[in-house]
């Protein structure tokens, strides 16, 4: 399994300027992949210019939306917007799509929530095909979600699944129901399956505050998210252990703290 890091885009007040110089850090260090989160009705910084500007300064690391939320955008804007990632990363990129679970984010892009599902379905038959919107064929796309739609979803248009998060065993559960609307569309071989967790080593108040601030949209449940934050080498292997063992193929850990340090610390406590 691989392990990929997060890039603090979506941490309120985290300075541009040393996303860029984390991503940096990220490809000289032992990371599979720079991941990015996708939110609208918040302090963050959007996740295709922060792939945009990571691929910059990197040569070696790949990119990935864990996840971007179509049904925001326009389809034209959303294709060109990944092809144009992609290209500039010199084709490291994974694009990961689902709905959104914040209504908050459709109502400031003054967007429909209603159907959302479906648009995104025409909008990852869009890409797929191609036609007049620049992304490459062989573009690798993940689908994002926890309900029988998304599965299904992703098993008609892309490669493989990413999770949302969660101990192991919810991954896999979700990565169960993945490979069981593969096999229904009779579709070969197996789907990619893409998970990811939150860490803080050192200063986890603070990070567990980021945690309950930015999932305050599900109430108490923020309280379990916050819970599952690691906040020590030993739970980060564990962690990994766990998801390698339920068959993740690569594991994006995303920061909930925006410190230098903590890229480092991710990378010894892998080691």
């Amino acid at each position: 399994m691989d392990v990929g890091i997060g890039l603090p885009n979506t941490i309120p007040g985290t300075d541009g300027r040393f996303v860029v110089e984390w991503a940096r850090r990220a490809d000289a260090g032992p990371f599979s992949t720079l991941g990015v989160l996708d939110r609208l009705a918040y302090d963050a910084i959007d996740p295709f210019a922060a792939l945009a500007a990571a691929a910059g300064v990197t040569e070696r690391i790949g990119l990935a939306t864990m996840i971007a939320i179509g049904p925001l955008r326009n389809t034209a804007l959303l294709a060109r917007q990944a092809a144009s990632v992609d290209a500039l990363s010199g084709e490291r990129l994974t694009l990961g799509l689902a709905v959104g679970a914040r209504l908050d984010d459709y109502e400031t892009a003054e967007v429909d929530h209603r159907g959302r599902g479906a648009k995104l379905s025409e909008q990852l038959a869009a890409i797929r095909d191609g036609d007049g919107l620049g992304v490459r064929e062989d573009l690798r796309v993940l689908v994002g979600g926890s309900v029988g739609p998304a599965f299904a979803r992703m098993a008609r248009y892309a490669d493989g699944y990413a999770h949302n998060g969660g101990p192991p065993r919810a991954f896999e559960r979700a990565a169960s129901s993945a490979r069981a609307a593969w096999s229904d569309l009779g579709r070969p071989g197996q789907p990619l399956l893409w998970g990811q967790g939150y860490f803080a080593l050192g200063d986890e108040e603070m990070g567990d505050a980021y945690l309950r601030d930015y999932y305050a949209f599900t109430g108490p449940f923020a309280e379990k998210i916050a819970a599952g934050n690691l906040t020590s080498p030993r739970a980060i292997r564990d962690f990994v252990r766990g998801y390698e063992e339920a068959g993740c193929d690569e594991l994006i850990l995303f920061p909930t703290v925006a410190g230098p340090e903590q890229l480092e610390r991710l990378a010894e406590g892998l080691a």
